[in-house]
């Protein structure tokens, strides 16, 4: 499962419940990004919430695919978000401070330091394997991105 897939909107029921209608909690989740961020409900938003929803939406759905939001590009800026938190020097709970305090969104520490191992062991693969097949640059790549997430 992706970590984008355990990534949940904070305060949910008060947020449906300012937009009279029911969505799903994860943030990634079609419906949710369909009803946050297609612009009508965002009136009916506290202007606390509305904000964040605003600067999730400037920062992770601003792309120009035609399937927009629905189209990965979201999810994959969000990893290279948590990755840069990660890279910044910040923790599983701090990331899920910081994740909070910017988007309005909260997932579990567990669930974030799994995903940091996980990109840990994936980047050892890919510097073994690139080694293995000679190609040295992308070795020192792959050891240099492991390097700064460690």
């Amino acid at each position: 499962m992706a970590i984008t897939d355990k990534i949940y909107i904070k305060n949910h029921r008060q947020l449906a419940s300012q937009l009279e209608t029911s969505f799903p909690k994860g943030a990634f989740k079609g419906a949710t990004l369909d009803i946050l961020f297609q612009g009508a409900g965002l009136s009916k938003l506290n202007e606390a919430s509305r904000d964040r929803v605003l600067e999730f939406a400037e920062d992770f759905l601003d792309c120009e695919c035609q399937a927009n939001p629905h189209c990965g590009c979201p999810e994959e800026k969000f990893v290279r978000y948590l990755l840069e938190l990660r890279e910044q020097g910040l923790g599983p709970d701090a990331i899920v401070d910081v994740m909070g305090e910017e988007y309005m969104l909260y997932a579990y520490p567990g669930d974030v330091l799994s995903f940091l191992d996980d990109s840990v062991r994936t980047l050892e693969a890919v510097e073994s394997l690139a080694d293995v097949d000679g190609q040295t640059e992308v070795t020192k790549q792959a050891r240099e991105r492991r390097d700064e997430l460690v």
